[in-house]
């Protein structure tokens, strides 16, 4: 399988202190998606990481530079990081990446959003991806607003569709979820919720998956990693499997 290439994940977090008149600054860089590499290299899937801060100047630009992957992975990363480019920048025209996206997956390419802060819409409705190109191809609609849910409670998973190859050989039950964006599922025939998250608001879809022309397209709406993601989840022995079947149902190798 050729490599997936997951965007996103990376902050720089700057922080102050003060203490009468004196005020010092510290700076650290975290990579949110280290578990979730881990997770798929044990079962032998490679990936290339391009953080949100270098989406502007190296995320592909053309069907070819995409064509080097199996897979694309959105994941905590929103859609002014793809659409400004160094051309723009400048006062040039140049691609919209997230319509080279939708043209791709659906001349056979296969694209994932996963959740977080900076995705779908945002938790501060930063995001920014409803009415774009990339809705348009995915599984799921945004709503026009923030979108990020916290549930300090925990919210359990409830599988739909036992027998997806997504779901084969993964044990159940899935562990609670701290957190995720609130979606609406497409009501094609080539969608299909797999996995949902019971609030008080109703049913909320976890996993979904849809066909797109010629290629596929997958929403997992809480994180790859912390901290939606509960540490009961990323130590469960059914995380590593059911994140590379994603892959693998996207690449078509499942």
């Amino acid at each position: 399988m050729k490599p997936v290439l997951l965007a996103g994940e990376t902050f720089h977090v700057t922080s102050f202190a003060s203490k009468g008149y004196e005020v010092g600054a510290s700076a650290r860089y975290s990579n949110g998606a280290e578990r979730y590499i881990q997770g798929l290299a044990a079962h032998g899937v490679v990936v290339v990481q391009i953080g949100g801060e270098r989406c502007e100047s190296e995320f592909p630009t053309t069907m070819d530079g995409l064509d080097a992957y199996s897979t694309v992975v959105l994941s905590d990363v929103g859609a002014l990081s793809l659409l400004y480019t160094p051309q723009t920048r400048a006062g040039r025209r140049s691609v919209n990446r997230l319509e080279l996206l939708r043209e791709w997956v659906d001349q056979g390419g296969a694209l994932m959003m996963a959740g977080g802060y900076c995705s779908f819409q945002g938790i501060d409705g930063l995001a920014m991806f409803r009415g774009t190109a990339v809705e348009e191809c995915l599984p799921i609609e945004c709503f026009p607003g923030p979108d990020g849910l916290e549930a300090p409670e925990g919210l359990d998973p409830v599988i739909h569709e036992i027998s997806h190859p997504i779901l084969a050989g993964v044990p159940s039950p899935i562990p609670y979820v701290l957190g995720m964006n609130r979606v609406a599922a497409r009501g094609d025939m080539e969608t299909k919720t797999l996995i949902h998250c019971g609030h008080r608001t109703g049913q909320m879809p976890l996993l979904s998956v849809r066909d797109y022309g010629a290629g596929r397209t997958l929403a997992w709406t809480t994180d790859i990693g912390p901290h939606w993601l509960s540490q009961d989840f990323m130590q469960w022995p059914g995380y590593d499997l059911l994140m590379a079947n994603m892959i693998r149902w996207l690449a078509r190798e499942i």
